[in-house]
């Protein structure tokens, strides 16, 4: 993986991105083309650096790119998405 590069890791269910060696992760649930947002964690040597929106959106981009609707119960991304109104339209009614 690349440093600085938002991966996909299907097998493990989460959107990764590595930044000086120490890896933020997205984690979700997909069932029926909705992915549930359950857990978003950064590691404190790269907090504070917006890290966890740099790995947000692209993983919200690709959900819209695979045409998921997705459920914001982890906290970080409820509030990404109150933020960035654009992004109300992928999550599911």
């Amino acid at each position: 993986m690349t440093d600085g590069e938002v991966t996909h890791n299907e097998g493990r269910h989460r959107y990764e991105l590595v930044v000086d060696g120490h890896r933020a992760i997205a984690v979700y649930r997909l069932e029926d083309g909705v992915a549930t947002f359950t857990h978003t964690e950064v590691p404190p040597a790269i907090g504070g650096r917006g890290v966890a929106s740099r790995l947000i959106a692209a993983a919200l981009a690709d959900a819209r790119e695979r045409g998921w609707k997705i459920v914001p119960l982890c906290p970080f991304v409820k509030r990404y998405i109150e933020k960035h109104p654009e992004l109300t339209d992928l999550v599911a009614g």
